[in-house]
């Protein structure tokens, strides 16, 4: 097994690391608040902290409320803005809502997504591919792909980098490329997928996803960004859920 060190920019930043959440629906909406608690922690312990754009061009639905962070008075709303608006008031951040897709044009040092789609994972592999060859401002220079994704009772979460983070020496054998999503499933490449369209009710939503599917793909998600923040290294990059097996088998590096 091989360990990863984080990139020093993260554990010493000269500003705040940037962080891209795309899609802020079942597990986004739940990574967002998350994130907020990450940020609290961090500045308790003298980092500088994270700063979160949000990119999502959907608005909330009847079917949303229960499943996802929404109530009725957000319904019509856009998701991105309802939920931004409210970790910006409760925390007294600046955190930025985009209420259209994201296209890659703008960088963050972490990409988190939270999409449903492998058309949008490919989308994002091939934009993050162009940009790692890029001079960029260390606070927007992309380190780190952060993809979480699930079925009706299972979910991945899986951590790659976007291009070689430099390691130290160590006496354990180290890892500076980490695969994303799309080098583990080559697969996303060639899936046909057919639009489910949205769901009209939560108890529809239900029959796509487990109630509480999206909250554990989320924990293990940030709970891996929180320990490449607060331990420096990681020998997982990611695990695999199974709510009906009870089962959370990890994703070693190397």
């Amino acid at each position: 097994m091989k360990i990863h060190y984080t990139a020093p920019y993260l554990l010493d930043p000269t500003h705040r690391v940037t962080i891209h959440l795309i899609g802020v629906g079942g597990t986004g909406s739940l990574c967002l608040t998350h994130l907020a608690r990450l940020n609290e922690a961090l500045l308790a312990l003298g980092h500088p902290g994270i700063h979160v754009r949000c990119w999502d061009d959907d608005t909330v639905s009847e079917a949303n409320i229960g499943r996802q962070l929404f109530s009725a008075v957000d319904i019509g709303l856009h998701k991105s803005v309802v939920l931004i608006s409210r970790v910006n008031r409760f925390f007294g951040y600046n955190w930025e809502a985009y209420t259209e897709k994201f296209t890659g044009e703008n960088t963050a040092n972490i990409i988190m997504s939270c999409i449903d789609t492998a058309a949008g994972r490919i989308k994002i592999y091939n934009n993050l591919q162009k940009l790692s060859v890029n001079h960029m401002a260390p606070d927007k220079k992309p380190l780190y792909w952060l993809d979480m994704g699930n079925l009706q009772r299972t979910g991945q979460v899986v951590l790659g980098t976007i291009s070689s983070i430099e390691q130290p020496q160590s006496t354990f054998p180290t890892c500076a490329n980490l695969p994303t999503v799309v080098d583990i499933f080559p697969q996303l490449r060639k899936l046909k997928e057919k639009d489910q369209g949205p769901s009209c009710s939560l108890a529809e939503a239900l029959n796509k996803q487990d109630l509480f599917i999206n909250s554990s793909v989320a924990n293990f998600g940030c709970q891996l960004l929180w320990r490449l923040f607060r331990e420096g290294s990681i020998t997982q990059h990611g695990c695999f859920v199974n709510l009906e097996t009870c089962c959370v088998n990890p994703l070693p590096i190397g």
